[in-house]
């Protein structure tokens, strides 16, 4: 079964920078349009950017902040945020770019100072 794992995750300070990777196991993500999305804490969830299975990415939070991108060889895909801000602090996901059958257990990245 389909299987997407989060990770790298963590706390980090103001302006600070992470790198998010979602395992994929399952699936092929290079034939799949794939996505990162968040929840904040008492917000609902919400899509962070896209990345087409060629390559191509579109970001709706974030832009020219975030980069999507993904490694064919590894299967795994990431989210590099920088200059992060306290309002970056969510669970982040990665999931189908078109709607998610399931979550996975998300990569906290809280925001501090």
């Amino acid at each position: 079964q389909v299987q997407l794992v989060e990770s790298g995750g963590g706390l980090v300070q103001y302006g600070g920078s992470v790198k998010l990777s979602c395992a994929a196991s399952g699936i092929v993500l290079r034939t799949n349009a794939m996505g990162w999305y968040r929840q904040a804490p008492g917000k609902e969830r919400e899509l962070v950017a896209t990345l087409t299975s060629g390559g191509t990415a579109n970001y709706v939070k974030g832009r020219s902040r975030f980069t999507i991108s993904r490694d064919d060889a590894k299967n795994t895909m990431y989210l590099e945020m920088t200059n992060l801000k306290p309002e970056d602090t969510a669970v982040d996901y990665c999931n189908y770019a078109c709607g998610a059958p399931f979550w996975g257990p998300g990569a906290r990245v809280t925001v501090s100072s």
